[in-house]
């Protein structure tokens, strides 16, 4: 993270949307783009419960298998900021169209149960929000009074967790453009601040600008762009390797 020093703590922060729970104050957002239709309507105790032990579901199947995920939880352990699943990440029903967030004052990953729909999509916003929390683990981030700081985790989070995949964007309908994948990067931080920021989009802009390369060319600590599942098993790989080689030193 731009301008920070090494700091401890471990939690959550949101992608692209709108402002999730009005109690929780997020360092970001993230929409949720390919929520399927909802099905059949339930009563709302049965939807809640339903929607809980879904999420609860995915979220340790996540964990457990995921590269991206297995290797931040590495990396957030081996900085002195280890995860625990029922301290750390809380699945509840979220307002608008937000996937999950990181609220840095209670040190939580915040799951949308309501607006999870499937595994990958709970792979993607997980990883997203533990870059979140590495950058707070290891700098000293101003969320709430440096949009920079904000700007250069929104940057790291679009271009490291996978949001910006080849088969997201087409999904979109994103595709052709020359440097896609810094374009990718440039507007989904853009949204994620505006989503939790009452700034302009002018200033918006600014911020992500202004951070850009430097926060675009920190791979940490996957040492590499992980453009997909196998990139980042590599990069697991490499980091257990490094973090082997430094013990031996």
């Amino acid at each position: 993270m731009e301008g920070a020093g090494h700091g401890r703590g471990a939690g959550p922060s949101p992608m692209a949307g709108e402002q999730r729970q009005p109690q929780r104050q997020p360092g970001s957002c993230q929409v949720c783009p390919e929520q399927p239709a909802d099905g059949p309507q339930q009563g709302l105790f049965s939807s809640l419960q339903t929607g809980n032990q879904s999420c609860q579901l995915m979220l340790l199947k996540t964990l457990e298998t995921n590269p991206y995920v297995k290797l931040l939880l590495d990396a957030m352990k081996h900085s002195g900021c280890a995860i625990n699943k029922e301290r750390h990440f809380s699945c509840e029903d979220c307002n608008g169209n937000v996937s999950g967030g990181f609220d840095a004052s209670s040190s939580q990953i915040v799951l949308c149960q309501n607006n999870i729909r499937n595994q990958a999509h709970m792979n993607r916003v997980v990883t997203h929000e533990l870059i979140h929390a590495f950058d707070h683990c290891r700098a000293h981030v101003n969320w709430f009074t440096s949009v920079r700081h904000l700007a250069c985790s929104e940057v790291r989070a679009a271009n490291l967790s996978g949001d910006c995949s080849l088969v997201n964007e087409i999904f979109r309908l994103h595709f052709g453009l020359k440097r896609h994948h810094q374009t990718c990067v440039r507007d989904r931080a853009i949204l994620s601040i505006l989503a939790v920021r009452n700034i302009s989009r002018e200033m918006a802009e600014k911020a992500v600008d202004e951070v850009f390369e430097s926060c675009f060319n920190d791979h940490e600590p996957f040492g590499r762009i992980p453009h997909s599942q196998t990139y980042a098993r590599y990069a697991h790989r490499d980091f257990q390797n490094r973090d082997r080689y430094y013990s031996n030193i």
